[in-house]
């Protein structure tokens, strides 16, 4: 792993920890809101692991914040304008999704916008929004994605744009032989 990456992992584990500290939780408690095991919780916040996308998802969801949000708070101050370069990219390799803040979040403004690829054949489930009622608008650029929303799938191929408010459980998956890429850009309500 290259010395960036490691440390923005350390950065991220720190930025765990701190959150749970800050709300007075133990790691059990935090293990019983999330589901989360209280050793896998231990690891992360050790940096001894680094966390897939489904759980950042539960502890965001714990903490009130969107997965943008807590990427960006472990990152420096962005400027106002980002070249491709500097704008941060998260993988979780376990489901082989790659994740660019295309426009990190900044305190006065409510919209992120995101590029996300996902490999094919991944899928990637979250239980929960990690903020309810989330307005989406994901634009499929490449390849084919199916998205479950709740009891609800829809099949996109290139080109399609779905707009909806994310109240509960989400599925993604690649069902075809290429990878899927899409922008998506996320209002908080």
């Amino acid at each position: 792993m290259d010395n960036g990456l490691e440390s923005a992992d350390l950065r991220l584990a720190q930025r765990l920890s701190d959150l749970r500290q800050r709300q007075s939780w133990s790691l059990e408690e935090l293990a019983q809101q999330t589901g989360i095991s209280r050793a896998t919780l231990s690891r992360v916040e050790r940096a001894e692991t680094s966390p897939t996308a489904s759980l950042l998802n539960k502890l965001c969801s714990a903490y009130g914040l969107t997965m943008s949000r807590l990427l960006s708070e472990v990152e420096d101050e962005p400027p106002e304008l980002l070249r491709r370069e500097q704008q941060p990219v998260w993988i979780d390799s376990a489901s082989g999704f790659h994740r660019r803040s295309v426009s990190p979040p900044a305190a006065l403004f409510k919209a992120e916008f995101i590029e996300g690829r996902l490999e094919a054949g991944a899928e990637i489930a979250y239980d929960a929004p990690s903020v309810h009622a989330l307005e989406h608008h994901l634009w499929l650029l490449e390849g084919r994605l199916e998205l479950t929303l709740e009891d609800r799938t829809f099949q996109l191929e290139p080109g399609d744009c779905l707009r909806y408010r994310l109240f509960g459980a989400s599925r993604f998956a690649v069902p075809g032989t290429e990878p899927a890429h899409y922008t998506l850009v996320i209002c908080r309500p």
